[in-house]
């Protein structure tokens, strides 16, 4: 590998406040934010809106969409040219 050209990877934690739900990697994400993990030592953190921990296709708990009003909608859009 050639010097010099290569971001800076380094250990980051991820965060996901809306779950409680944080993990150490490594990344070239910088942040100015810092977070002292279980180790003790301090780490700079990312904040993401969506993770594993919350993301519905993973937890199981999806939202509830009213289809019927949608079926509907697109059946009075189209039923002029049904005829």
């Amino acid at each position: 590998m050639k010097n010099g050209i290569h971001p800076d990877y380094h250990p980051v934690v991820y965060r996901d406040r809306n779950a409680d739900y944080a993990f150490l990697t490594r990344s070239t994400e910088k942040s100015e934010k810092t977070v002292e993990w279980t180790d003790g030592k301090t780490y700079p953190v990312v904040d993401v809106q969506i993770s594993a921990a919350s993301h519905p296709f993973w937890t199981g708990r999806s939202r509830v969409l009213d289809t019927a009003g949608r079926i509907e909608k697109f059946r009075a859009k189209y039923a002029k040219f049904a005829k």
